[in-house]
């Protein structure tokens, strides 16, 4: 077996793994300032037990998180040790302050949080929850400049005596254009994946309780409040999606081409509803097709021309060479697998406006002047409704990265050069078998804490400090 493939599959799947646990934590804090905000505002004692209730939520997802996020770095080292080499003083700077700026942000004022109920003032305690989810924004940032970089290399010089690309201009590793369009897009993807993890959630537990109880008004609060988040969310992806679809489409043709399975050069150019094509990808046999629209997704202009894949391949040949990697490259290989690439495309904006109608069907389902209660149905989309946007963020991924092959990094070095020559396919094998099995229990205790707490919903309004009381005495802020 060849031993990059195996390397390619181990990578895939940590990280999508690990990229299951990211969009909730940054959306998710966000939420759980924003309801401890109201509350200090309000004084309502809703937001303050939604505050607890989905904190508790969030650290176990967080901890998950966390190790994963490890686990992924050690992937460099270990299978692709020719491509850290080579990227190496590029990624370096963006992970190295993502490390001591925004994570050192999160972790600190984490534990603040967690420990500074009735201990800090109100405002500090607040300000604490803020931090945090500013510190999972920073740590967004800086990760996906370094994935805008493979996308669309700037800001560096290649020195041939080292064979390595070095930085030359940091501002434009930051603030790469591909950078521009992706941060916001991924950021508000994080938002909406987290608001329908709330609606999933607190629709269970608003029907496990009387109508007109405190808990049923409570839970129904938070339903409305996230699935009116995840429409507004929703709207934002879709409007950054399209921008980053023309920056794509002017430093990626091929990627824009086989999410299309636009084969040859048009103009206008259809955009493909549905298509059906040979099993190895290389020509269409049947489609559905919107005349015009992908000439405007793709540029803005309706009438405008889209490079088709057979025309981009002749043209990367030419600028390239038919054999860049010398024994590991044929001509064809300028092609992403179109299959992947096109479906991948294709699930994530399904499964986004999904979640999107999901969210619409709930929010008028629990409107005040409802005839009837909310049915069966509509619980089935509440506990689907967390999965949806979930899985169009990891084919969302999934076809970032598949899109972008055969390169690694785009134009520079090719996937088949970037893995360690000399790991074997027995290490691969082990360490691939090794980390799903991990995870695989890692899976088992997420979901197991997760339906604990969420079927203990959230706790009785707290009573109010004894001040005659010992601080021993007191309740912990968080515990098993």
């Amino acid at each position: 077996m060849d031993p990059t493939d195996i390397a390619r599959w181990q990578f895939a799947i940590i990280t999508v793994y690990h990229f299951l646990f990211v969009p909730i934590t940054i959306g998710l804090t966000a939420i759980i300032a924003g309801y401890q905000t109201a509350w200090l505002r309000t004084r309502n004692p809703h937001w303050l037990r939604l505050v607890r209730f989905l904190g508790k939520l969030f650290l176990i997802n967080f901890a998950i998180g966390v190790v994963t996020g490890i686990v992924q770095e050690f992937q460099f080292g270990m299978n692709w040790s020719d491509y850290s080499r080579f990227v190496g003083d590029i990624f370096g700077a963006p992970l190295a302050v993502e490390g001591l700026l925004a994570f050192f942000l999160e972790s600190t004022f984490l534990g603040l949080w967690i420990f500074g109920w009735e201990r800090l003032p109100e405002k500090v305690h607040l300000a604490c929850i803020w931090l945090v989810h500013l510190g999972t924004v920073f740590s967004a940032y800086f990760i996906l400049a370094a994935n805008s970089w493979m996308q669309h290399p700037v800001g560096f010089a290649y020195n041939p005596d080292t064979g390595r690309a070095e930085m030359n201009d940091f501002a434009a590793v930051l603030l790469n254009k591909v950078q521009l369009v992706t941060f916001p897009h991924v950021l508000l993807s994080a938002y909406m994946t987290a608001a329908a993890f709330v609606v999933g959630v607190a629709f269970w537990n608003m029907r496990r309780h009387r109508d007109g109880t405190d808990d049923h008004r409570m839970y129904r609060s938070a339903v409305r409040t996230g699935a009116l988040l995840v429409l507004v969310a929703g709207l934002g992806v879709a409007v950054t999606g399209d921008l980053q679809g023309k920056v794509m489409t002017e430093v990626q043709p091929m990627k824009m081409a086989a999410a299309e399975g636009l084969y040859e050069t048009e103009a206008p150019a259809s955009f493909s509803l549905f298509q059906l094509g040979t099993l190895d990808g290389s020509k269409e046999t049947f489609a559905i097709k919107v005349p015009d629209l992908l000439s405007f997704l793709a540029t803005g202009d309706p009438k405008a021309e889209v490079q088709g894949i057979d025309d981009l391949r002749a043209e990367y040949e030419e600028t390239y060479g038919q054999d860049p990697g010398e024994k590991y490259y044929s001509a064809g290989d300028y092609t992403p697998v179109i299959p992947l690439t096109y479906w991948s495309f294709r699930l994530m904006i399904g499964l986004g406006l999904l979640a999107a109608a999901g969210a619409g069907v709930i929010l008028w389902s629990t409107r005040r002047r409802a005839r009837r209660a909310p049915g069966r149905r509509v619980l089935a989309i509440a506990v689907a409704l967390p999965l949806l946007p979930l899985l169009a963020n990891s084919f969302g991924w999934i076809f970032t990265e598949a899109g972008r092959q055969p390169w690694a990094v785009f134009g520079l070095m090719t996937t088949d050069l970037a893995v360690s020559p000399g790991v074997s396919a027995f290490e691969v094998i082990a360490s691939l078998t090794v980390l799903t099995l991990l995870y695989g229990g890692l899976a088992v205790v997420e979901v197991r804490l997760l339906l604990t707490y969420i079927g203990r919903g959230a706790d009785p309004m707290p009573e109010p400090p004894d001040d005659a009381a010992g601080s021993s005495d007191k309740p912990l802020a968080f515990a098993y």
